[in-house]
């Protein structure tokens, strides 16, 4: 029976759109869920384009993140995920909403973790000279992007670059990068993917 994956997202949803299509019909994992915090993600029609079904929980209508994180819990628990993949949702979760879904959140991040956790992650590889960029895929965990890595991938640094060139050329290796490890972790291998 293929696993059922919820991607929650909050704006575009590029990173989810390239779940989604690499779930075909030989893959073991199904999207049963495209769920937003933001009611104006253009990912949601995307979603919809692509026929996955999807909700809004909006941060914005709770008055407190535990309250916010109960309405999320709520959805997710009617849609019944295995996994749930964090597609660019730009809300941090707390350690009780992590701890309720222990080892079945994934997240995609713009850095080479360890290096440069949190946001801003291209200008911060920038100002400390770096040689190389990349991404990360990552069990979620309570402290945040500290979890299990599942998969790197790693991109040059040029002289001439600015946070929003390697933003640009990191994006079609996240696009490779999380499907391939979402793949091997839905089939139960949690060793590390790396590109290239």
């Amino acid at each position: 029976m293929k696993k059922r994956v919820a991607i929650l997202i909050s704006g575009g949803g590029s990173n989810m759109v390239a779940l989604a299509r690499s779930m075909g019909k030989d893959h073991p994992a199904k999207p049963v869920l495209v769920l937003s915090n933001n009611a104006n993600a253009g990912g949601l029609q995307k979603a919809a384009d692509l026929g996955i079904p999807t909700a809004i929980v909006d941060h914005r209508q709770f008055d407190t993140r535990p309250d916010f994180e109960t309405g999320l819990h709520k959805a997710l628990l009617a849609a019944d995920p295995d996994i749930i993949c964090l597609a660019g949702f730009m809300r941090i979760l707390s350690a009780g909403f992590v701890e309720n879904w222990a080892g079945k959140i994934l997240n995609i991040h713009p850095s080479i973790l360890p290096l440069f956790p949190g946001l801003h992650t291209h200008q911060r590889a920038l100002d400390a000279g770096m040689a190389v960029h990349g991404c990360s895929v990552h069990l979620v965990t309570p402290e945040l992007d500290a979890g299990p890595i599942l998969g790197q991938a790693v991109i040059p640094v040029l002289s001439a670059d600015t946070p929003d060139d390697l933003a640009k050329r990191l994006l079609p290796m996240e696009h490779q990068l999380y499907p391939a490890a979402l793949k091997k972790f839905a089939s139960g291998d949690q060793t590390k993917v790396t590109f290239p």
